[in-house]
């Protein structure tokens, strides 16, 4: 079996994006949909421009009512008019959300696609290094904290930004000399606001490392969990998660500090600023300078530029939460599958072949699991690999459909060498049969179909049939509908195996792969599988792994492996009369039965 050291890449960060970087990439997905921003963009202008015109309505009504006769007339239009505002500002609110909303779906309904898209085409070796309940934060998590910065952070980082700007620029227009002791405050909130953003974003970082971890120790225990109370391991196992979910309380913390030392300080400022405005303006409302409804205005202004710096804050920690999600999610788009077509592959019709020429090959380094290994099968010829474990039987099953590629020697089928093959088109034609068989959640059908739809359901009916399955799927409830619990768990080995085997036949494979397919199967199972690859090999071209000599008597052709060489070739016959390793194992097993008799 593969010897794969597991790598955490959320552990060794070799890559760092910057904030441009990531916002470019990220903008990438936005351009199918640019037109939506156009109304977008217009209807935030104009919001913005409504709420800076507020202020001055209700200064012009306070000036009013300090006049003598009090113009009621006027207050009324401008109450009207703020009225209107209100309105306007409601309708524009609600079409600029249903336009966000419907246009961020379909973006991150489009990323989440192409991370499933990229991890489906990953090599296995790579699959081995990564734990699956990473990649699936990846394709979730981290997705829905993209949602929010293209529904929400983005729009509204351009309105406060134009509101922080305008607010500023009308209070320069009302009173430049008073605007001017305000923005005595200004350095203090770019110099806290740099600082809150390099120690947020390395806590954001930290977190969603934390909660990809609990992710893959959740999704590897609650499906060994089984094992966990076979053993009595629950409370070794609370503890390690207790460990993992101590740190990420901790990351937690820090960022939450982060931010909670950041927006009090952006209130004090606040607090100064209107302070500011208070005391130099009402000293210049009572000489006369500024009105009363301006020294008003002036306040409502300083509110409107200091609440955006505050949701800025917000959105900023939003952001922070996004860009680490989307460094996350390119590091998986960047990463290049380990096994790729070579350059000018074509599709071929496999006639089953299969060459082996001085191959050797290592999972790691110079470990050598196959060692100059050579031999060929025949087309429709059936050939059997056994040996101890860890003799690279069920490695070289794994290179014929390129799982890995092999260090040196090549492997040939039909005469071509399989790196000049499609790998979509080689794995097509082989069809594989494996010891821990894999059901998805569904019917029996739909397992046997696999999505394609132009297998019919007569097709499935007769490879079923075919393999034996149809002996117990017909004493179903519901029979081929019969539904399917995660990972078959309703079904024993044996059926699971039986459903494999029709899933392969149907497919119509040119080449047929058993790796310990007769493995931990009760006798009269057995018996099934053994009637069902009796009629297989009259198929095509058929590699099979097994410890059980039993099942593989009749082959063409059997091969010895021990520490990743060849030893022995020949029949069953030959090898009997040779008296040797093939021997030796097949007496172990003789002698063995007769003990259990």
């Amino acid at each position: 079996m593969p010897r794969q050291a597991l790598v955490d890449i959320d552990s060794i960060r070799t890559r760092k994006y910057s904030d441009w970087a990531i916002i470019k990439r990220l903008l990438a997905y936005l351009k199918p949909y640019l037109i939506n921003f156009l109304p977008v963009t217009l209807f935030l202008v104009i919001l913005v421009s409504l709420s800076l015109v507020g202020p001055l309505l209700i200064a012009r009504v306070l000036d009013l009512l300090g006049q003598d006769p009090i113009d009621i007339a006027g207050i009324l239009w401008i109450s009207l008019g703020y009225f209107g505002i209100m309105i306007v500002n409601a309708f524009l609110s609600y079409a600029q959300t249903m336009i966000l909303q419907g246009m961020g779906q379909k973006v991150i309904h489009n990323i989440r696609k192409d991370i499933f898209d990229h991890i489906e085409g990953l090599s296995i070796s790579q699959y081995n290094k990564v734990p699956v309940g990473k990649l699936v934060t990846r394709v979730t998590s981290d997705t829905s904290t993209l949602n929010t910065l293209y529904t929400d952070v983005l729009v509204n980082l351009f309105r406060n930004s134009l509101t922080i700007v305008g607010a500023f620029i009308v209070m320069f227009l009302m009173n430049a000399t008073l605007a001017l002791w305000i923005s005595a405050v200004v350095p203090a909130v770019v110099v806290a606001s740099i600082i809150f953003r390099k120690f947020t974003r390395r806590a954001y970082r930290n977190v969603r490392t934390q909660v990809s971890i609990i992710n893959g120790f959740l999704s590897e225990h609650l499906s060994g969990m089984k094992l966990i109370q076979i053993f009595n391991r629950e409370p070794k196992k609370l503890g390690e998660f207790k460990e993992r979910s101590n740190r990420l309380w901790k990351f937690n913390i820090q960022q939450m500090t982060t931010f909670a030392v950041y927006r009090p300080f952006m209130y004090f400022l606040y607090v100064v600023a209107l302070l500011l405005a208070l005391w130099f303006g009402g000293r210049m409302a009572i000489s006369g300078i500024i009105t009363f409804g301006t020294l008003y205005a002036f306040t409502d202004y300083i509110h409107k530029f200091f609440d955006p710096i505050q949701e800025l804050a917000e959105q900023f920690d939003t952001m922070q939460a996004a860009f680490t999600s989307g460094e996350r999610i390119f590091e998986i788009l960047d990463t290049k599958p380990e096994v790729v077509d070579r350059q000018g592959a074509q599709p071929i019709a496999l006639k089953g072949g299969i060459e082996f020429k001085n191959v050797w090959f290592a999972y790691i380094g110079d470990d050598w699991i196959l060692k100059d290994v050579s031999f060929s099968v025949a087309s429709g010829e059936t050939v059997a690999f056994v040996g101890a474990t860890g003799s690279g039987k069920t490695t070289i099953l794994s290179l014929i459909v390129r799982n890995y590629d092999i260090q040196k020697g090549q492997i040939l089928i039909d005469g071509v060498d399989i790196r000049s093959i499609e790998i979509g088109s080689l794995r097509r034609q082989v069809g594989q049969m494996l010891q821990d068989v894999f059901l998805f959640s569904g019917t029996v059908v739909s397992n046997i179909r696999l999505g394609d739809e132009s297998i019919t359901d007569a097709e499935i009916v007769e490879a079923t049939r075919y393999v034996n399955a149809d002996r117990f799927i017909d004493r179903l409830p519901d029979k081929y509908d019969e539904p399917v619990r995660e990972r078959g768990n309703n079904f024993s080995s044996g059926q699971r195996q039986l459903l494999s085997f029709a899933r392969t036949i149907v497919h119509k494979p040119s080449v047929m792969i058993l790796d310990e397919a007769t493995a931990n199967i009760d006798t009269e199972t057995e018996e099934l599988i053994q009637e069902s690859l009796t009629r297989m090999m009259n198929i095509g071209t058929m590699i099979i792994v097994a410890h059980r000599l039993s099942t593989i008597q009749h082959v063409d052709k059997i091969i010895v492996m021990q520490k990743g060489r060849i030893i022995e070739m020949g029949n069953h016959q030959e090898l009997l009369r040779n008296k040797g390793h093939y021997h030796m194992l097949y007496q172990l097993q003789y002698d063995q039965k007769l003990e259990n008799i």
